[in-house]
């Protein structure tokens, strides 16, 4: 497994999640020749569903996928409420047809992961991914890194890019193992069909159900045919971090005992869902070494308070395609201007995110029904426009990153 030299320099991504495959897509639209390396056999997405926010829709835009996103995808015409634990009451609601387009200039989607790695892969030429190829080391002391995999084979290259995940070996090998805490939160997730989904569930909506100790999320995905679902509660001695495992409905069904009916009628059309232990990870100071670098989980994993995983690993590709495109003589300083432009912003969102956890699941009592009456007074989509107006090719965030 050889890396044929060119005059550009030979550009290796571990990983072919969404983060993978976006800085794969974003290099070749720059003309800059990259090589993916996945583990697996073929590409595809463990998960459920995404919220697809104008950030990211601005991103997926550029790259002209955006249109066949939408094939599939559900807008949020009708918008995104919070509503409470026990009876439904809508705490907040807001019409995201409208203020979406007004406020940043695209609309806010809904969609199921397998359906956005698919599109963007179909920007990223076939030939230059490598399936099986699972990275077992990687030598970074030397000037010119080099990939160790599983089958004994090496590959060197000018840059390499980490988009392993959460459980990044290239973090490992540039940092060590990153130390995670464990946060006492766990997440269910599962699909349901729309045919067995209340009324309520299958709408155009986002919606957040707020109770004590918990939150329960639902949105329509796939064209509308199934609902996701994803919800929060104590994980007890619950540790297993892996989207592969699962959990019982009556396990499901005991953590929301007493919730809305419509909503435990939800999690009974539920089949089996996936458990997994949210752990905690401080963010690092750090995401380069010479001439590699990580890219979204691998580098800043974060709560999914915000939904804004996929979104932020897509905003490192295309900021780090554009430092190495203006920056190909010099890859390691480009790596360099990547991370000081993406770090500050990064770091935000873990921190606001692992502090959502503690406002979602209040008690019953004064503080909780503060949070609630603030609902009234402040609009979240508009309080979370640094989030959502971000452009990666704006001036003004090269200046704001620069600053700190």
């Amino acid at each position: 497994m050889t890396v044929r030299a060119t005059s550009q320099p030979r550009i290796a991504i571990v990983g072919g999640g969404i983060g993978g495959l976006a800085a794969a897509a974003f290099l070749h639209r720059r003309g800059l020749a990259v090589t993916v390396y996945e583990q697996a056999a073929r590409l595809a997405e463990i998960g459920a569903g995404l919220v697809v926010a104008p950030n990211l829709a601005r991103l997926l835009r550029q790259l002209g996928v955006l249109d066949e996103l939408r094939a599939r995808a559900v807008r949020l015409d009708t918008g995104w409420e919070f509503r409470r634990w026990a009876d439904g009451t809508v705490l907040s609601a807001e019409n995201l047809l409208e203020a979406c387009e007004r406020l940043y200039g695209e609309h806010t989607y809904t969609a199921h992961r397998a359906d956005l790695l698919r599109v963007i892969q179909s920007r990223v030429p076939a030939a230059s991914i490598r399936l099986g190829a699972k990275v077992t080391g990687l030598d970074a002391t030397g000037e010119t890194p080099r990939l160790r995999f599983a089958d004994g084979q090496s590959a060197e290259a000018d840059v390499v890019i980490g988009a392993d995940g959460i459980h990044s070996a290239v973090r490992a090998a540039l940092f060590g193992v990153s130390p995670a805490t464990y946060s006492g939160t766990c997440a269910f997730r599962a699909l349901v069909p729309a045919r067995r989904a209340p009324e309520l569930a299958r709408r155009p909506v986002q919606t957040l159900w707020l109770g004590p100790g918990h939150h329960l999320v639902h949105y329509p995905v796939s064209g509308g045919e199934l609902v996701n679902l994803v919800a929060f509660a104590p994980a007890g001695d619950y540790t297993t971090e892996s989207w592969t495992a699962t959990a019982t409905v009556e396990e499901f069904l005991a953590e929301f005992d007493g919730w809305d009916p419509r909503l435990t009628a939800l999690i009974h059309a539920a089949g089996t869902p996936g458990r997994w232990a949210l752990l905690d990870r401080a963010p690092l100071r750090r995401w380069s070494q010479g001439r590699v670098t990580l890219l979204g989980d691998a580098a800043h994993p974060m709560f999914p308070f915000f939904g804004q995983g996929a979104a932020q690993a897509i905003e490192d590709a295309a900021v780090l395609a554009r430092c190495l495109a203006g920056g190909a003589g010099d890859p390691a300083a480009a790596l360099k201007r990547y991370e000081e432009l993406r770090i500050p912003r990064t770091t935000r969102l873990q921190s606001v995110s692992h502090g959502r956890a503690h406002v979602n699941h209040l008690p019953d009592g004064p503080e909780q029904r503060e949070r609630d009456a603030a609902f009234t007074r402040q609009d979240p989509l508009v309080a979370n426009g640094w989030i959502y107006s971000y452009d990666p090719d704006a001036p003004a965030e090269d200046s704001a990153a620069a600053r700190g």
